[in-house]
């Protein structure tokens, strides 16, 4: 149920207006959220400088948790490394990348796994509600970026996203 509503707040139009973000401030909270799920699967987590975005502090947090969230749940034997960065583009954009080493994901699933409550594994094998990436793709849309992945089976997998540099004048 929970989920659910982190769903619907997503896109809601009933936020304050997109302020200045610190993404590195953003995944300074998420790797506090996450301090537990890290240690005991002995996630290493790095990151190159992140950018200052126009977005909600509240749902940059949510859109790294659940890429970081699904790169150490997604794993193989191996301990899960995660690493996040981001570059300008030539659009006026941050391209941002969330790269693990986990399982990776077949190409033919690329589009439905941004679907809401549709997973790719059953629930006795992983636990969850199939709406995480969901919500990162109304993030991302509601910010006016797009979302997408790249991904190997047993390599791992990139997800990417795009944010404005500056807000529209």
């Amino acid at each position: 149920m929970t989920d659910l509503l982190a769903y619907s707040q997503a896109g809601s139009s009933a936020e304050e207006p997109a302020g200045p973000v610190d993404c590195g401030k953003a995944l300074e909270k998420v790797l506090l959220n996450l301090q537990v799920a890290i240690e005991q699967s002995g996630a290493s987590i790095t990151w190159s400088d992140l950018p200052t975005v126009p977005a909600h502090e509240v749902r940059m947090v949510q859109l790294f948790q659940n890429l970081i969230g699904n790169a150490i749940k997604y794993r193989r034997a191996e301990d899960p490394r995660v690493h996040i960065s981001a570059a300008r583009n030539d659009r006026n954009e941050w391209t941002f990348s969330v790269r693990d080493n986990g399982l990776g994901i077949d190409p033919q699933y690329f589009e439905r796994i941004f679907v809401l409550f549709q997973r790719l594994h059953g629930r006795d094998e992983f636990e969850g509600t199939g709406i995480g990436l969901a919500v990162c793709k109304r993030i991302v849309e509601r910010l006016r970026g797009k979302i997408w992945v790249e991904s190997q089976l047993e390599k791992g997998s990139t997800f990417y996203f795009t944010l404005p540099d500056t807000e529209e004048k």
